[in-house]
């Protein structure tokens, strides 16, 4: 693999060089225009005679050389190396389920909540060794479970799951996954996936952006698609009835599978569509059972020769340089 920054965020220091170079030129002009103010040019010559423009301009040069590798030591440049060896039993799964309104319509029979608890149900018998943690969301997300080996207390957390639990309604899916990836150790060497079970209604723009965050901490992010494309009415669960808006048309709730495959994808997972409950179940298994075989960007799992240092002690050379170097030039009697 090729090299890569830790902390890539941090390129926008580099635009300091910049505001340096301006402060640089503004310096030079001041002097220009306060040497015109003197008067006399000879008596200036004499005064500024030992002051070298060269070396002036080095030590600027060698100031901003050091600023440049200081922001990349910072970076800290890092080449992945191969997996650590260590044996792992179990992975850790953090299940986040939409329990949004839109979760109530019913294109997939009884509802499409059902229909998602089932299958977290039957995931959780078949995943004893795994460690599982449970986020809910809607309009926000929140962690309902920390990882536990518990599945008798997670499958009770699945079933009084309710959108009237929800105070803000809508479809987050990026707050979802930043609550799922705090879920997780990132000290301890586990495998770490989500399942994100959801009709994809998102009403958010930062969920693909999200994802590729969590792929770089090594988290892959499989989805779960529940209802139709062709969508069905919600219903509301106080009334029983059929949710309008405010102009009285019956709304329709249509799942966007779209958005969920680009999160799978960005994270190396898989999308499903919830059909067949037991059939979505063994590909999701299937899938899992290979995670240790897969190529995918597992950076927590790896060991990394990391090469700050290099430019760390390039910055101190640089700085060194520039303290012995002096403004003034020897000059003869």
């Amino acid at each position: 693999m090729n090299f890569q920054f830790q902390y890539k965020e941090a390129v926008w220091l580099f635009t300091a060089i910049g505001f340096f170079i301006l402060l640089f030129l503004l310096l030079i002009r001041w002097k220009k225009n306060t040497i015109k103010k003197i008067g006399d040019p000879y008596l200036v010559k004499e005064l500024i005679r030992n002051f070298s423009p060269a070396l002036f301009s080095t030590k600027f040069l060698l100031l901003s050389l050091a600023f440049t590798t200081g922001v990349l030591a910072f970076m800290n440049p890092r080449k992945p190396g191969d997996a650590d060896g260590v044996a792992r039993k179990g992975i850790d799964v953090v299940v986040a389920l939409d329990i949004s309104k839109s979760m109530l319509a019913n294109d997939i029979s009884p509802s499409r909540l059902s229909r998602a608890k089932e299958l977290i149900n039957q995931l959780l018998d078949a995943m004893r060794d795994d460690r599982i943690g449970l986020v809910l969301f809607a309009g926000k997300a929140y962690l309902q479970m920390p990882l536990t080996t518990d599945h008798a207390a997670a499958k009770m957390f699945v079933a009084t799951a309710d959108p009237a639990t929800m105070q803000q309604q809508g479809t987050v899916i990026s707050d979802a996954m930043k609550i799922s990836a705090f879920a997780f150790n990132n000290r301890e060497r586990r495998f770490k996936t989500v399942i994100l079970i959801s009709d994809g209604e998102d009403h958010d723009l930062n969920a693909i952006e999200t994802a590729n965050q969590m792929s770089e901490q090594g988290v892959m992010i499989n989805t779960i698609g529940v209802g139709s494309p062709e969508g069905a009415p919600i219903i509301e669960s106080a009334t029983g009835e059929q949710k309008k808006d405010a102009t009285g048309n019956i709304v329709i709730s249509r799942l966007n599978e779209e958005e969920l495959k680009q999160i799978a994808a960005a994270t190396n997972g898989i999308y499903i569509r919830l059909q067949n409950t037991g059939e979505a179940v063994n590909e999701m298994l299937n899938h899992l059972s290979q995670i240790e075989k897969k190529a995918f960007t597992d950076f927590s799992l790896m060991n990394f020769k990391t090469y700050y240092w290099w430019f760390a002690t390039a910055m101190f050379l640089l700085l060194l340089a520039e303290v012995f170097i002096p403004e003034r030039k020897k000059v003869t009697v």
